[in-house]
């Protein structure tokens, strides 16, 4: 498994308005380059966005479908990159004094990232990891607090 945390300094009720902003669901995760509703209600349980990753000349396109939401506390994603395989994110909102823990936590559960899973892989996502807990932090950080904490 690979977990990583970030402290970011805005209420808990502010980063989960980031999270359960589906329009803001590109601006925060690393290779998003675009993100359209598919299904449901974001962030509801069974709710999807579809997605594209561009690498350059290539694109990837998939599909990130809420498996668990317990608001504003916790966030389960399955994302599914077709040929790649699935994956498990879930993302823990802490309260932590004035501020918010993130944890994320995310494994391979089917395909080829699922049957190659060994630590290799997880220091992989580790290195996506960092950076995507960096675009939450300044999404939601970007906001001034006496706002962003009455959404």
């Amino acid at each position: 498994m690979a977990v990583r945390h970030r402290l970011i300094r805005r209420a808990p009720e502010t980063v989960w308005a980031v999270l359960s902003d589906r329009d803001r669901y590109a601006d925060w995760v690393v290779g998003t380059d675009t993100s359209r509703p598919e299904s449901g209600n974001w962030p509801e349980e069974g709710a999807s966005l579809a997605y594209t990753v561009r690498l350059g000349p290539w694109t990837l396109s998939g599909r990130t479908t809420v498996r668990r939401c317990v608001p504003p506390r916790e966030l389960e994603l399955e994302v599914d990159s077709g040929m790649l395989g699935t994956a498990r994110i879930a993302v823990d909102v802490r309260p932590w004094g004035e501020d918010t823990l993130v944890i994320v936590d995310e494994h391979p559960l089917a395909g080829p990232g699922g049957l190659l899973h060994n630590a290799a892989v997880d220091a992989c996502i580790q290195l996506r990891h960092r950076p995507m807990l960096a675009r939450l932090a300044a999404v939601v950080e970007e906001c001034p607090p006496e706002t962003a904490d009455r959404r």
